[in-house]
């Protein structure tokens, strides 16, 4: 059997199989025989193409394949639905930050919070734990040095969605401060 030939009768077993598994899903009553049915056929599917393709390549190919028909199937039954008439309060979700009027000021802090403050609080961090932790002085540095982006980009989110920028601001500051002096306090020995 040519490898074209065992690609499309691979791929038409695992649709086969898969649409056996949906039908199964898709009923409320008898879905035994129906499950029982594309499983079989699956492994079927996923065990001949060894002895036509090699035992290696053929398996390797036939579980590639499966996956994609698989998902072909269930794209199949894909369908639009209209968009909701939007609500007034929505139940659930997380509320949008407070609508805030753009000031120049405001607009500089909250740079300043995401950008260098923010750094600076997260390089606190960093060095902070590389002093304190236990352990090698190289496994410590290196942990800080991964907590600072970490820490950087977590800033970041929090002051740039925080609709109290003096509380961002007085958070990262005395961060800052706490970091860097708890650092100076041990020293890195």
């Amino acid at each position: 059997m040519a490898f074209p030939v065992a690609i499309v009768a691979i791929i038409a077993s695992c649709v086969a199989g898969a649409s056996l598994l949906r039908r199964a899903w898709q009923l409320k009553a008898g879905k035994a025989l129906w499950r029982r049915a594309g499983l079989t056929l699956l492994g079927v599917t996923l065990l001949w193409p060894a002895w036509v393709l090699g035992e290696a390549r053929g398996p390797f190919v036939a579980v590639t394949l499966l996956s994609v028909a698989a998902l072909g199937v269930v794209a199949s039954g894909y369908t639009r639905r209209p968009a909701r008439a939007q609500r007034a309060t929505r139940e659930g979700l997380a509320p949008e930050p407070a609508d805030r009027a753009p000031s120049a000021w405001r607009t500089t802090l909250r740079w300043s919070l995401a950008g260098p403050i923010g750094m600076v609080a997260a390089m606190g961090l960093g060095i902070s734990y590389a002093v304190w932790a236990p352990g090698e002085i190289q496994t410590r540095l290196l942990i800080g040095g991964l907590i600072v982006p970490l820490a950087w980009g977590t800033a970041m989110a929090w002051t740039l969605a925080d609709s109290r920028i003096l509380r961002a601001a007085a958070v990262l500051v005395g961060t800052s401060i706490i970091g860097f002096g708890a650092a100076m306090l041990k020293g890195l020995t």
